[in-house]
């Protein structure tokens, strides 16, 4: 084969692979540009697209925080006006209670001029047992101590310590306040003088 029949061969081939399918090197503008077109198709989200939605999202969790701040503020202000006035009323009831004890303490002071001693105690002894039992409906309750009771740290405060002959050592001696419990919480501890 002459040199002209080469070339004209080998030019034959390379047109040939250029329009084969299976060659994979088909050069179609269109298929190069293929890929491109399909990104270019998903139009991405521009920066200010994207700041304009957190911000708006932002402001609505922000507004949405302070709606249940007020809503927590205005509740702890309502619990705090209904707290004062059920103590304001409870008082109330205690004092009202109290009245006749006061009413009876004045007719106590004023019969001492006017009976022997012995009556003046009596009236006395019984408008304290009135105001123990209007104060023992309302939750006071006396903590029992009596001079022999061993000390107890729970329910008693230590003022001194003395030497006994009659009690031994860390025994109550002496009471000189008697302690209290309002509903099962002490509220104040027997005052004691305690053997040494």
């Amino acid at each position: 084969m002459t040199e002209t029949g080469h070339r004209s061969e080998r030019q034959h081939r390379h047109r040939s692979a250029d329009h084969d399918p299976r060659a994979g090197r088909h050069h179609d503008a269109g298929a190069a540009v293929a890929p491109e077109a399909s990104a270019a198709g998903a139009a991405p989200v521009s920066l200010e697209e994207e700041l304009v939605r957190v911000t708006t999202e932002r402001d609505a969790y922000l507004e949405h925080l302070q709606r249940l701040q007020a809503d927590f503020d205005n509740y702890r202000k309502r619990q705090q006006r209904e707290s004062e006035q059920l103590r304001k009323t409870a008082a109330e009831d205690v004092v009202e209670a109290l009245l006749p004890v006061i009413d009876n303490m004045y007719r106590a002071c004023s019969a001492v001029q006017q009976h022997d001693e012995g009556q003046v105690v009596e009236g006395v002894e019984k408008v304290t047992g009135q105001l123990c039992t209007l104060l023992g409906s309302h939750g006071l309750q006396e903590l029992p101590t009596v001079p022999g009771d061993l000390f107890d740290p729970t329910i008693h405060e230590a003022v001194m310590a003395q030497p006994s002959a009659e009690f031994e050592a860390g025994s109550v001696v002496t009471v000189l306040e008697r302690g209290y419990r309002l509903h099962d919480k002490l509220l104040r501890p027997a005052r004691v003088i305690v053997a040494s």
